[in-house]
């Protein structure tokens, strides 16, 4: 690799890109399985389909039997082989499972046929490399790309040049020696790199990369030279699998499933035991038929028995968490996605559930993490107030002006965030620090501009573009940027400021500086930020600054969003050491960032406060009802936001999270408390005094002041406890990190099932925490809904996700979980009372099948409406009663106590069904002797698959007809499966010839039809109150 020393300098940094050059890039191959290699330079097709013509079946058939319930499948499939313990026909359990795998394999077709249909798509987009049209899929690392306006960037790109006027092409394509950077990533926010040009080295970063996926804005014509293409990409690195989320209800089935398993060995065993007992006792008694018995032992065949009853109670268990989550957890989706209630009409977003597996878990919601700026509120800034040397301006109103003082107003005669005073005051230029003030305003942003009809702002985030349009109307007009110099229009005089340096915004940071040259040839530096990091930078404190202070608090309690506003000059020698020094770190492969950070910290001392700006940001519609109906629904709502706690804490007030008879307990008066607390301690609303709870005060207060590293967890334990004993939790000057460790701790100690909500790219790791994550549509990007679960257009659509279709969805899969085991439980149990009558020989009382059929077509359909259409009471009552909500977050409608009763409820209509056909059977014609084993197997099971599937209280259409269709189906397939022409076509296969229609009519099946249904109605209404 040309330039040795690159790779053992820096080991990281070995990613080397020649212009034009691609038999250099094609000669480099790296190791990826065993000793095999591929291209250490991919590509730029992309195929995400997982299949092909060829690898379809085996690849699909190998991920299916990755589920356990498959395996378990196979597993018993493979003991029915053996003659010895077979107790089932073959097709017993070979026919639902073909059924399941091949209904499973078309829905995977037919998604991998959208993705093969889609990268075709991809790939065959047209670009122009080296000045000739080709396809995304022809492009190469090294490659020169032109791109058009509105086109979407193929690859990962280094910009060279545009064809704006403004813009500068700063290589030459011919004299480009070589790029090295780093390995491809996933860090869609940073690169680090240089570039060779003409012998010399310059720094490249994050700001000259365009990255795949990108829109070209603002230009008519760029050129790029392609770092990283296909799946080097950052967008596509960043699309690997999403770890699956599991529910509480999940990880509770799994506990379930092993349960049963055990009791169904368990029980198999106790039969198999009894089985050889019974055939010891046989043989003694019968001792003439010893030579049937002479090659089995009464040990071998209670050995053989306990696999025979294993086969033959084994079809239970998969079938359950098949159909789950196959069919019943993606369909609440679609009426998330169609419920028109959450359509948010201004913007033409409908609510999209982008999981399917967490929709019941919506139903079970203890605390809701929610960011502040553009989730509660509708992140669109209006400049509101300012306080500038000492003098606070904010009575804004519309307000007539003379449109020939600023040519940028367009023949706007009203101004809208304007006070007169300060209109005035900046007319007549006679202030320094207000002059100042605009032009920080106007310089210190990273705002782009388009000039049309009139100037059009393009900022990454509406704080920045407020602040450029109030120095606009007050005549300081941003006009143009280049790669380093930026002109403004200060009262109508043009005046072009040269760039030094950016130094850029971050979370960390929370402030951006732009150093400059003025026309005089004065270096100046201006920052804005925070006002905790920009006021503990001041050269001095006086009046001004003590004033200032007090109008940031004063905005805040308004609610309003503030910055501080700074400046210094810079001296010419200053400047030459730290410019060299900053060269020096810009080129830098290795801990780049770190060391700008500390040039940037330096240079950011001895500021001169200028003043302060107040920004408002509205609350959306409905914000303060939704957060009173999910309080009344026992949900707790956190805020988590970087704003000041004035500020926080008035929105809190504003969105009704906080109310007048609730007493605040602050964060300072936790670290100033003594660890001995008097009794008028309180942080509960009016009334409810900290008695018992008032221990955790004190235990945080104590574990603070000892400040040893080994309480850590101890202190996480108290703050949780503190903190989730209140009303309402408001977290102030929070970072993204932050945010996240705030939801991971209430999930550590708490147990609880949270979701967290937000707009931005800064909640996007609390998003990802939390057990369920929302993002929110808004105007700060889709990085947050691409990393949610469930996309709205408003916070107040979040009542409706929670409180209608949660609680629909948990009560849904809840009765269908009951359901399920209840119609399992009691219609196959009957086998196992069947053994105490056959010998505890294994043989089947249904025919087989009615076994195969029975969760496939008879009681599938009915259980499915249940799970898809159940529920209590109407949208609109859930609404007007939030409390119904609480019922999933106690875990009443399903958890080990109604999973009991249920599983009772299934043993006693098995034996009712069982036993009174038993006694029907008994009576008939006056005989003692039961009557004959077919007709008997079809009476019970006709009364088993009778017992549950009416058993319906929310009877709609569809209900209706599935009710309807698995008594057809079990009508149609008896009729078809016991008719004499099935028996003499296979009498192996079709082993109950003529029973359906020979037994129906008998009177004794009525009676036990009749008997057995009363007993199970008057049970159901008992045990399904639960």
């Amino acid at each position: 690799m040309r330039g040795g020393g690159y790779p053992l300098a820096f080991p990281a940094f070995t990613w080397e890109v020649r212009a034009n050059d691609r038999n250099y890039h094609m000669q480099f191959k790296k190791k990826f399985a065993f000793c095999l290699t591929k291209k250490k330079y991919a590509g730029n097709a992309i195929k995400t389909a997982k299949y092909n013509f060829f690898t379809f079946l085996p690849l699909n058939l190998y991920e299916q039997f990755h589920r356990m319930a498959n395996v378990y499948f196979v597993f018993v499939i493979l003991l029915q082989t053996f003659p010895e313990i077979s107790t089932l026909p073959w097709y017993t359990l070979l026919f639902p499972l073909s059924c399941l795998l091949t209904i499973r394999g078309l829905r995977d077709l037919i998604d991998d046929i959208g993705r093969h249909q889609s990268d075709r798509n991809i790939n065959s987009r047209p670009c122009e490399i080296l000045f000739c049209r080709q396809k995304w899929r022809d492009i190469c690392v090294g490659d020169i790309v032109r791109l058009r306006k509105e086109s979407f960037v193929p690859a990962d790109m280094l910009l060279l040049c545009s064809s704006e006027p403004s813009s500068l092409c700063y290589v030459e394509t011919a004299d480009i020696d070589g790029v090295t950077c780093e390995e491809p990533n996933s860090r869609m926010h940073s690169f680090t790199g240089t570039l060779e040009w003409r012998g010399q080295t310059y720094s490249l970063d994050s700001e000259k990369i365009l990255l795949r996926g990108c829109k070209i804005r603002n230009t008519d014509v760029c050129y790029g030279l392609v770092i990283y293409a296909g799946f080097d990409s950052k967008i596509m690195r960043n699309c690997g699998k999403i770890k699956r989320k599991k529910t509480k209800l999940d990880r509770m089935m799994d506990r379930l499933v092993i349960i049963i398993f055990l009791v169904l060995l368990v029980t198999s065993l106790g039969l198999a035991v009894a089985s050889g007992f019974w055939a010891r006792m046989f043989q003694e008694k019968h001792s003439y038929l010893s030579a049937l018995y002479k090659r089995t032992t009464p040990a071998q065949q209670a050995f053989f028995n306990f696999w025979g009853f294993t086969i033959l109670l084994s079809i239970i268990i998969p079938i359950l968490e098949v159909i789950r989550d196959q069919y019943l957890t993606p369909c609440p989706c679609f009426f998330i996605n169609w419920d028109l209630e959450m359509y948010y009409a201004v913007k033409d977003i409908p609510a999209k559930a982008r999981s399917t597996s967490l929709n019941d878990q919506l139903g079970q919601i203890e605390y809701i993490f929610s960011d502040k700026t553009g989730t509660l509120t509708q992140n669109v800034m209006s400049f509101k107030k300012c306080c500038i040397n000492g003098t606070i301006y904010g009575n804004f109103s519309w307000i007539e002006v003379d449109p020939t003082w600023n040519n940028y107003h367009h023949g706007e005669k009203k101004l809208d965030f304007c006070d007169a005073t300060l209109l005035e005051a900046a007319r007549r230029d006679s202030d320094p620090v207000l002059r100042e003030f605009l032009r920080l305003l106007a310089l210190c942003h990273t705002v782009m501009v388009e000039e049309k009809d009139q100037l059009v702002y393009q900022a990454a985030s509406p704080d920045e573009e407020a602040l450029v349009l109030a120095a606009r109307n007050l005549g300081y007009v941003f006009l143009a940027r280049t790669q380093d110099t930026i002109t403004i229009s200060e009262l109508g005089v043009k005046r072009t400021y040269k760039v030094l340096a950016m130094l850029d915004f971050n979370s960390d940071r929370k402030r951006m500086s732009v150093l400059v040259r003025d026309p005089q040839g004065t270096i100046r530096l201006y920052t804005k930020g925070a006002d905790t990091v920009i006021l503990e930078r001041l050269q001095r404190r006086g009046p001004n600054e003590t004033f200032t202070e007090m109008a940031l608090d004063r905005f805040a309690e308004e609610t309003l969003r503030t910055l501080c506003l700074a400046s210094k000059e810079v001296s010419e020698a200053e400047y030459s050491v730290w410019s060299r020094r900053h060269r020096e770190a810009s080129i830098l492969l290795q801990d780049r960032a770190r060391e700008l950070d500390k040039l940037y910290e330096e240079m950011e001392q001895n500021l001169q406060l200028l003043g302060a700006t107040a920004i408002e940001d509205k609350l959306q519609d409905g914000v303060p009802e939704t957060i009173q109906l999910l309080k009344l629904g026992n949900i707790k709502v956190w805020v988590l936001t970087g704003d000041k706690q004035e500020t926080a804490m008035n929105i809190g007030y504003a969105c009704k999270l906080l109310t007048d008879d609730m007493e605040i307990l602050e964060e300072k008066e936790i670290r100033s408390q003594p660890c001995v607390l008097s009794p008028k301690d309180k942080i509960l609303h009016t009334g409810e005094v900290l008695k018992e709870k008032g221990w955790l005060w004190q235990r945080l207060a104590c574990c603070r002041a000892t400040g040893s590293q080994e309480r850590g967890s101890l202190v996480e334990k108290a703050f949780v406890d503190l903190a989730t004993s209140c009303q309402a939790v408001i977290c102030c000057r929070v970072t993204p990190k932050q945010k996240a460790l705030i939801v991971e701790l209430v999930k550590k100690h708490k147990k609880a099932i949270t979701l967290a909500i937000g707009d931005g790219a800064n909640d996007v790791n609390m998003i990802k925490t939390a057990d369920i994550g929302v993002g929110i549509s808004g105007l700060e990007g889709i990085q947050a809904v691409q990393c949610s679960d469930y996309a709205l257009a408003q916070f107040s659509y979040l009542q409706r996700l929670l409180l209608v279709h949660g609680r629909w969805a948990y009560l849904r899969i809840c009765k269908f979980l009951r359901y399920f085991f209840y119609k399992t439980f009691a219609g196959l149990m009957a086998q196992v009372w069947f053994a105490f009558h056959s010998g505890f020989t294994a043989q089947p009382l249904y025919e087989g099948w009615f076994l195969a059929l029975y969760n496939i077509f008879y009681t599938a359909y009915p259980v499915l409406s249940v799970g898809l259409l159940e529920q209590d009471v109407s949208a609109k009552k859930s609404l007007e009663f939030p409390e119904l909500y609480v019922i999933g977050q106690q875990d009443e409608l399903f958890n080990y106590r109604v999973f009991g009763i249920t599983l009772l409820h299934g043993v006693s209509t098995s034996l009712a069904s069982f036993y009174i056909a038993l006694w029907a059977f008994e009576d008939h014609v006056g005989s003692k002797v039961v009557g004959d084993y077919e007709s008997f197997a079809v009476t019970v099971a006709t009364s088993a698959l009778l017992s549950f599937i009416l058993d319906t209280k929310f009877w709609t259409a569809l209900s209706f007809l599935m009710v309807t269709a698995s008594l057809l189906l079990f009508c149609f397939f008896s009729f078809l499966t016991q008719s004499i022409d099935a028996f003499r076509i296979a009498p192996a296969i079709f082993r109950f010839p003529g029973e359906m229609p020979r037994g129906s009519p008998w009177p004794g099946l009525g009676v036990s039809h009749l008997v057995d249904h009363l007993f199970i109605t008057t049970s159901q209404s008992y045990c399904f109150e639960f």
